[in-house]
């Protein structure tokens, strides 16, 4: 597999957050002064166990906090050069933004045509009729099921629809937040292939996912994260050779349940003093 080592020199960026923080409640620090770029064409994985932040990040891109309650009280998000850290959901939409969220939230009483014609309300008819060609090219699969109420596909064709249904808007960055959750690994492997494809067709994807493996395997960078901080960021071909995440991803160390990363190195350092 040809690997793209990260460079900035690799072209411009469309994607820019730097030190972002964000409250929860005017109390709760959920995000920690949080960096991570994206270059134009790019796969970037954001990692990390539940509850990192890593969809309170997405959110903050998309302008989805004050739906939770969020503030963003530092930082900024740049996004194709302009600043849009204030914009809210529609206007980011609207920029060129699309994202897909966790748990493929299709409507389910709406044909698989419907859903996808929902994603792209504000387009004109044209643009409608290219994006149903493009969705349903890449998805041969919703192409054979466009009459068919959504709500009972499986849950791969489910999530190829939510997939389809954001680029309805022809995104130049897609935000896929868990594709792979609750999918059988053949059913992964797909989704994979499609991510794969859709960012040939030239739209960056800032993927955040569990399934190191599958999101290292086709990433240029990977961001891990923990308890809001970013606490790693490599090329995804080194990540996916260092011991501590690949121990880590892999759950147990030793008989003993890892619940952060940095358990793996404390686990090692103490292995070290009782030998």
């Amino acid at each position: 597999m040809l690997v793209v080592e990260w460079s900035h020199t690799l072209g411009e960026l469309v994607l820019t957050v730097q030190n972002l923080e964000v409250v929860y409640e005017d109390v709760i620090l959920v995000l920690k002064g949080v960096s991570i770029d994206v270059p134009k064409g790019s796969i970037v994985a954001l990692l990390g166990a539940n509850g990192a932040g890593k969809t309170t990040v997405l959110r903050a891109i998309t302008g989805l906090l004050d739906i939770h309650r969020g503030e963003v009280t530092k930082g900024s998000i740049t996004f194709d050069g302009e600043a849009i850290h204030r914009l809210d959901a529609p206007s980011t939409v609207a920029a060129g933004i699309g994202q897909v969220m966790e748990g493929r939230r299709a409507f389910a009483e709406f044909t698989v045509e419907e859903n996808l014609r929902i994603g792209a309300h504000t387009a004109d008819r044209g643009s409608v009729n290219a994006g149903l060609d493009r969705v349903f090219t890449l998805f041969p699969r919703l192409a054979e099921r466009r009459r068919q109420m959504a709500g009972y596909l499986s849950g791969g064709e489910q999530q190829m629809l939510v997939i389809g249904r954001a680029l309805m808007a022809d995104p130049k960055l897609l935000l896929l937040d868990e594709p792979s959750l609750g999918l059988a690994p053949l059913i992964v492997q797909q989704i994979r292939d499609l991510i794969v494809d859709i960012n040939r067709q030239g739209t960056s994807v800032l993927l955040v996912e569990q399934n190191a493996n599958m999101a290292l395997s086709i990433a240029s960078h990977g961001y891990i994260m923990e308890t809001g901080k970013v606490v790693m960021d490599k090329p995804a071909a080194v990540l996916r050779e260092d011991e501590d995440v690949r121990e880590f991803y892999l759950g147990r160390h030793g008989g003993e349940e890892a619940t952060s990363f940095r358990d793996v190195k404390h686990y090692k350092r103490r292995k070290r003093w009782l030998s």
